[in-house]
């Protein structure tokens, strides 16, 4: 039998596709990753479905290249196939499984959207934690899994959060459950004793949410999980803090960070506000020359508890402690109000924000203390001068995390795919100008492509136990090969 053919047997004709232009929709994304074209896409329905194919694959030695985020676009290469091999399309596992408001959290399969979950939520007063301004069709867990922050630093209690407990089929094909959802019992039993799937370590004090997390579909594949969501407040106020320097606002988010002021909470430079707020590139050209070079968002939030009173004495300690490092508070910036600014954060966007000014982008992502992120600016700096890019189109976006012990940095470059010259300047930044970082001590805790090269080639002990992890749960190495130190 042909691999089609075996994959029709499992997931039916009309799950298995090898078309040419489908084909291609996988084999590219934004990255400067060498394209890889699979050779077949099968969308599986259930969990026995992705046992089979795996089980299939080990006998045959086929790679599967796991997807979640139907449709693009995708930045970072980790989902080209690098060996051939099937794309598994899990966006067609679209249930949400269970919400409880008491615990506050839901139980969705890999094909749930952040739209789609809130959608549901908002009917029992509750929303998603997303990261900011997710892709229409991105998905819940991929986005937990690859550890995108979300912009609620307050309850970002773990490096794991807002992902809690999953169902995963490693690559040997055996199924195993996490944290509190392994057991006694069935899922449905637990749920039925009101058992709730919350706490991510386990079984014993082993927490392998944590080795799936940043694994890019390497160790197996995510058939649900459990992810940690938030009450609607009764009463919110955002507001906009403005500097000419970045060293005021960072000491300001490390106070309200400490005293637990606010929900959403993020650093932006001008640029980076621009490609938010702007409509198109003229829009977006104008406003990057007017906004101020950095802004704090803040939004004030008070559940049905004396929410008036709160959300008073929130604004207080704001203003004073502002007031304090010379700071401005605004309740709109260039006439875009914190009202609308939260209508923007609380839907899907129709065009991502990084690619609306000239249609392609590049990011660099790393972790860093916040007090620290003006030393990467210089080091920036230098590179986007040797590469004869323009700073002044550079988006700048700093998302505190763990209660605001850490720092997720953003580095984002827009440019024209159709220009070469600037597409040159644009690859040549995201090599030399993460290097740069690297040695400036970044972090890269989500290592795709160079990062991957940079990250490992520094700890061979890391990579050392990695791969002999890699060896445990996918010993055949079907799972995505050749990604990560794999």
């Amino acid at each position: 039998m042909s691999l089609t053919q075996d994959l029709v047997a499992i997931a039916g004709a009309q799950n298995v596709f090898d078309d040419a232009e489908l084909l291609a929709l996988f084999s590219a994304d934004e990255s400067f990753t060498t394209p890889g074209m699979p050779w077949a896409v099968v969308k599986p329905k259930n969990v026995d479905e992705i046992r089979s194919i795996i089980q299939w694959a080990n006998e045959n030695m086929i790679p599967l290249i796991p997807v979640s985020s139907p449709g693009g676009p995708r930045f970072h290469g980790d989902t080209i196939p690098a060996q051939g091999g099937i794309v598994v399309d899990l966006s067609g596992m679209d249930k949400i499984l269970n919400i409880d408001r008491q615990d506050r959290v839901a139980m969705v399969e890999p094909g749930v959207t952040f739209d789609q979950l809130d959608s549901e939520l908002r009917k029992q007063g509750m929303r998603a934690f997303k990261p900011l301004l997710p892709r229409r069709t991105k998905s819940v867990l991929a986005s937990g899994l690859e550890r995108e922050p979300i912009v609620v630093p307050k309850e970002h209690w773990d490096t794991i959060d807002p992902l809690i407990c999953t169902e995963i089929i490693f690559g040997t094909g055996d199924m195993h459950r996490t944290g509190s959802a392994s057991g006694p019992g069935s899922i449905e039993e637990q749920l039925a004793s009101g058992t709730k799937q919350i706490n991510p370590i386990g079984p014993a004090s082993v927490t392998i949410s944590r080795l799936l997390q940043g694994a890019q579909g390497t160790l197996g594949i995510l058939t649900w999980g459990t992810v940690t969501c938030g009450i609607l407040p009764e009463k919110q106020k955002p507001m906009f803090i403005t500097s000419d320097e970045l060293e005021p606002l960072t000491n300001l988010a490390y106070r309200l960070l400490r005293g637990r002021i606010g929900e959403e909470l993020f650093l932006l430079n001008g640029t980076a506000m621009a490609n938010i707020i702007g409509e198109n590139p003229e829009q977006i050209s104008k406003l990057g020359s007017k906004l101020p070079p950095w802004i704090m968002f803040v939004n004030l939030t008070a559940l049905n508890y004396f929410p008036d009173e709160k959300i008073r004495y929130q604004e207080k300690m704001v203003m004073n402690i502002s007031q304090t490092l010379g700071l401005d508070v605004r309740p709109a910036v260039e006439g875009f109000s914190g009202k609308a600014f939260m209508e923007l954060l609380d839907r899907p966007s129709k065009t991502y924000y990084k690619m609306k000014y000239k249609g392609g982008c590049q990011d660099i992502l790393f972790k860093a203390a916040l007090n620290r992120v003006g030393d990467f600016i210089k080091e920036i700096n230098d590179a986007l001068e040797k590469a004869h890019y323009r700073a002044k189109d550079m988006g700048i976006y700093l998302q505190p995390v763990l209660q605001g012990c850490s720092c997720q940095c953003e580095f984002f470059f827009p440019f024209d795919p159709n220009d070469e010259n600037e597409t040159k300047s644009v690859e040549y930044l995201n090599s030399e100008g993460s290097k740069r970082l690297a040695r400036s001590g970044a972090f890269f805790s989500r290592p795709y492509g160079v990062w991957s090269d940079i990250a490992y080639s520094a700890d061979a002990e890391t990579t050392g136990a990695l791969r002999k992890v890699k060896q445990i749960f996918d010993p055949k190495g079907i799972m995505n090969p050749g990604k990560l130190c794999y």
